[in-house]
This record gives structure tokens, sequence and C-alpha cells, in this order.
């Protein structure tokens, strides 16, 4: 049988970085796709945008650099590179909901092979809904990627047929950037772009329970 090792969040951070193209504007979600600032190619311009007011992000601060005052939508602390400018979040909100966004990295509960984006609510009792800017920027940006563990803690697929969690967005999502594959949402359901070495389409496509068609 072949043995496979899961992407660490810092390479699939570096994986997401290099998709990124010269000069995009990009929205980095909440929790694991903030990893994405630190891991940009030094020879491309990524002009990074936060819902919280702020454009022209840069990678996270050294230890003990940190000020509090300068922080992204999820409360980290954030640099700003040369040009870099804050600002009120109603703008921001503009931005995302205008299409000027070419890029959006966002986490996820579950996501359809057609692209359904669920992230802001299991729908369990009690649970606390997150949505924030999710569903702007879902639907604003021109791109939006999924960066996630393909699984749950429990081990089910987060890539499913059909989302079973309130939806943050229809159709929205083209690619799903994972620790064990990259994957493609059409129409027509999942496409492969990459696997982790040493795991197999057939083996994928069993985790997922979905059929995988090969990259064009």
């Amino acid at each position: 049988m072949a043995t496979y090792q899961a992407r660490s969040k810092q390479e699939l951070a570096k994986r997401v970085a290099q998709d990124i193209h010269n000069g995009a504007y990009v929205n980095l979600g909440i929790g694991m796709p903030t990893l994405v600032a630190n891991y940009l190619p030094a020879d491309r311009e990524v002009i990074l945008q936060s819902e919280n007011g702020i454009l022209g992000m840069g990678p996270a601060p050294a230890e003990g650099d940190e000020d509090y005052d300068l922080i992204n939508a999820g409360k980290q602390p954030v640099t700003l590179l040369a040009g870099g400018a804050f600002f009120h979040h109603a703008d921001s909100f503009g931005m995302m909901r205008g299409g000027h966004l070419d890029i959006c990295v966002l986490g996820a509960f579950q996501i359809s092979a057609t692209g359904d984006l669920a992230n802001w609510s299991t729908g369990e009792p009690g649970a606390i809904p997150a949505v924030g800017g999710a569903m702007d920027l879902a639907i604003g940006a021109k791109q939006t990627w999924v960066m996630t563990t393909l699984l749950t803690r429990d081990g089910g697929s987060k890539v499913v047929k059909e989302c079973t969690y309130p939806l943050t967005g229809i159709g929205c999502v083209s690619r799903i950037y994972s620790d064990l594959a990259t994957l493609a949402c059409t129409p027509r359901g999942l496409q492969l772009i990459d696997l982790v070495d040493g795991l197999e389409k057939a083996e994928l496509e069993r985790i997922i329970g979905l059929p995988i068609a090969d990259a064009s």
C-alpha cells in the first residue's frame, strides 16, 4: 500500500502562494489562510487586503515587533508594506463587494464538488455563527479559493456532493487547496490539479467519496 504524508499548514500556505499571480489584489481569510502572507514570492507584487480596512499588508511581524494597533480581521498583528494604507471598514467592504479583489482565500466547513461554500456555521444548536465578511468575499472576489484540511476531526470529507451546512455562497469556489490534494470545482464536478507524493487518485476518490476528473 502506498504511503503519503499530508502537507503541513506551512507547506499548504506555500502551495497557495505559488499560484497567486503578480499584481493580484488578495484577501486572506481568518485562520489558516493568513499564513499565505508569509510565503508570497519576493519577485511578485501581491497587494493584500483585510476586511477591517487595510490595503498593503505584509507578512506577520517578528516576535517582539508586534503593534496591536495594526491587526487583521482575525485580530492578529500584521505589518504594513511601503505604500500601504488603512481606512474605514465600510470602504473595505466596498472593495470586496465591488469586484475589486482578484482572489480571496477562505477556510471552510464544507465545499461541494460544484463550488458551493459553507464556512460560517455548522447549523448545530448553540453554535456561534461567524459570518464576518465571508459572504461578501465569496461572491465579490473574481476567484474564491478554499484552503483547508481535507478531513474533519471525525475523519469525514469536507468536500461533499452537496453541502448540508448553511451556505455562504453558491458555485463560488473555483479551487480547493487541501493538505492532501489541490482540486478545481467545475459545473461538472471535481477536477484534479495535484496530489501529495504517494497518494493515488483512486485513494483520494475513496477518501472523498466522489469521482474526480483528470487534470485537463
